[in-house]
């Protein structure tokens, strides 16, 4: 008797058996952090423990090629799993001991569970962000030896450890709050629409829209990364999910493989920035900030939109320059199919702003409504037929992805939460603050420009969210005593977190889009600097025009500011890619810049 066999010599059993049990594993993790929403209070200390047991899996061993790697992460899940279910079962004793660990076991678990998150970080994003949280933990545990003011007084091992390992000073604080109650929410929302027709209703009605237009192929893509980006939240994502289909369609049509990639890197990149998930930094933004999400929303979109119609207003030019027509009619898509593919993503998204702004839910409750309604929508197709085969495929698909994308995310934030318990403990946080202070002279400018290198040198190897707190903990203190609101420092400090993804040396979303065109990234990026100018632009228009982030406080005067700022940036982008001989270049780029500042002197 034989047995039948798959890849790599697996019998079929086995891989169903194994898929079986990775499905429950997702199905399990999936039902937790929807039923918190439903559950009341859950003491933290129970919820984020659970949290981080639950995506270990996903994030060490899940997709893994058999070999070292798998089993050495599948020892580090066991690892893990058992230091947190410990940390949930004993949580009533551990609040008595006040963050200080007690005895050789204690201290053996909390050395466990911070070296099982850098591993879980490092596998999943690459080294830098671990490494910055090993130095950061190096330095609470050495730092009273390090001479003059950036040393401190030293804490008894017991007690940072312990703040860091089983109180809500560190790995379980409040960053991991978001994540477990509303990140992990949001992005299991995004997973169920993807893995039904929405990506494809994104498609359909950014064709319909803008297919006919100039440049046509190139404006579908701006629109519909821009509404794929708001709930995926990730530019490498976005890139690889619409550039699939948008980057072919430019090429047929015959634009130049730079333009192409330029094009869907600037756009993708721009998901990141477009409420309501922006990367879940809205989410951390509403921990750090205090501010109801609903309110960063609100101040979130003005820009974002300024963002996209700069794109926008630069693709034009390039089809003014390259004569590049729109899409034809027989490549559109129908309007029956444009309407209910809409429907697949319009119906979701209206039951979440319904019940966050209509009945004044909670955005996690809102959140929750929205997956129902989403997975209801699982139950059809684009053709509005009922087939079970089709249906297990797209909730497995559901499931998984979310499993995934919530493991990613999480091995992010309980990462950063090291450093940010780190910063809180020694104090380091305030000396790097008043360093900032001191190199820009007392003066707000100095100081913005400081903190934006800061953000691209760090943003260049870590994800866009974790930049941006790590950023943001020592500039944002800084720049709020400059002057900035503090919605302001912290939507500065995220836009120019996200620099990376399009400025060289290291810009992941133009590598992306420039492999999948063949084409060299050097040729990609500069393109792409032209096209996400207002990338560059738009934090420092924030800061000469803070009422453009008042759309909710002061709508008239929000609506002038963005009008200012819309002219300015339309000079800039029209001067850089259409004006093609010098002097017109730079008089509509002073112009556009005068423009964009006059808000500094109005």
């Amino acid at each position: 008797m034989t047995t039948e066999t798959g890849r790599l010599g697996v019998p079929l059993a086995l891989r169903r058996g194994a898929d079986a049990v990775w499905m429950a594993l997702a199905a399990l993790l999936v039902a937790f952090h929807v039923g918190l929403v439903f559950s009341g209070l859950v003491p933290n200390l129970v919820a984020r423990p659970l949290h981080m047991a639950l995506i270990l899996p996903f994030a060490l061993v899940y997709g893994v090629a058999p070999g070292w790697r798998r089993r050495s992460g599948a020892a580090l899940a066991g690892l893990g799993i058992a230091a947190a279910l410990w940390v949930a079962l004993d949580h009533d004793a551990l609040l008595q001991q006040y963050g200080f660990l007690e005895g050789r076991g204690q201290m053996a678990i909390a050395g466990v569970l911070l070296l099982v998150v850098l591993e879980t970080a490092r596998r999943a994003i690459g080294w830098p962000l671990p490494a910055i949280a090993a130095l950061a933990l190096l330095y609470g545990l050495l730092g009273q030896y390090v001479p003059g003011r950036f040393g401190h007084a030293g804490t008894p091992v017991e007690s940072f450890l312990g703040t860091l390992t089983i109180a809500e000073g560190g790995i379980w604080g409040s960053l991991t709050g978001i994540s477990v109650n509303v990140v992990a929410i949001f992005v299991i929302f995004g997973a169920v629409l993807n893995a039904g027709e929405a990506g494809q209703g994104f498609m359909n009605l950014a064709a319909a829209a803008a297919g006919r237009l100039r440049g046509g192929a190139a404006k579908v893509s701006v629109l519909s990364s821009a509404l794929f980006g708001s709930i995926s939240g990730s530019a490498s994502a976005n890139v690889a999910s619409t550039g699939a289909v948008t980057l072919p369609a430019m090429l047929r049509l015959g634009y130049p493989k730079r333009l192409a990639a330029a094009v869907e890197a600037v756009a993708s990149s721009g998901g990141q920035i477009m409420p309501p998930l922006m990367g879940a930094g809205a989410f951390v933004m509403v921990e750090l900030t205090g501010v109801p999400y609903t309110a960063i929303m609100a101040a979130a979109l003005p820009p974002a939109l300024l963002y996209f119609l700069a794109v926008w207003i630069g693709i034009d030019a390039y089809a003014r320059r390259m004569g590049l027509s729109g899409i034809g009619m027989e490549d559109r898509p129908s309007g029956r199919d444009v309407l209910v593919t809409s429907l697949f993503f319009l119906v979701p998204f209206t039951v979440l702003l319904w019940a966050m702004f209509g009945a004044g839910f909670t955005p996690e409750y809102a959140a929750a409504l929205a997956v129902a309604a989403a997975a209801l929508l699982l139950l059809t197709n684009g053709d509005l037929e009922f087939r079970p085969a089709e249906i297990a495929e797209r909730m497995g698909k559901a499931l998984l992805n979310a499993a995934r994308q919530v493991a990613l995310i999480a091995s992010i934030i309980l990462c950063a939460s090291i450093v940010v318990g780190v910063l809180a403990i020694t104090g380091l946080g305030v000396k790097v603050t008043s360093l900032i202070l001191a190199g820009g002279g007392g003066m707000l400018w100095p100081s913005l420009l400081l903190t934006a290198i800061a953000c691209l040198l760090l943003g260049m190897e870590v994800p866009t969210t974790a930049a941006y707190v790590v950023c943001v903990s020592v500039a944002g203190p800084a720049l709020v005593a400059l002057g900035l609101e503090p919605l302001e420092a912290h939507l500065f400090v995220f836009w120019y977190a996200l620099l990376s993804t399009i400025t060289p040396p290291v810009c992941g979303a133009v590598f992306i889009a420039a492999g999948m065109v063949g084409e060299r990234w050097t040729r990609v990026a500069t393109s792409a600097m032209a096209l996400g100018i207002g990338l560059y632009l738009i934090p420092l228009g924030m800061v000469a025009n803070p009422d453009l982030l008042r759309l909710a406080e002061a709508p008239v005067a929000a609506l002038l500011a963005a009008l200012r700022v819309a002219l300015g940036l339309a000079a800039i982008s029209y001067g850089l890619i259409g004006a093609r001989r010098v002097a017109p270049t730079a008089g509509l780029v002073a112009l556009g810049l005068a423009i964009l500042f006059s808000g500094l002197v109005i």
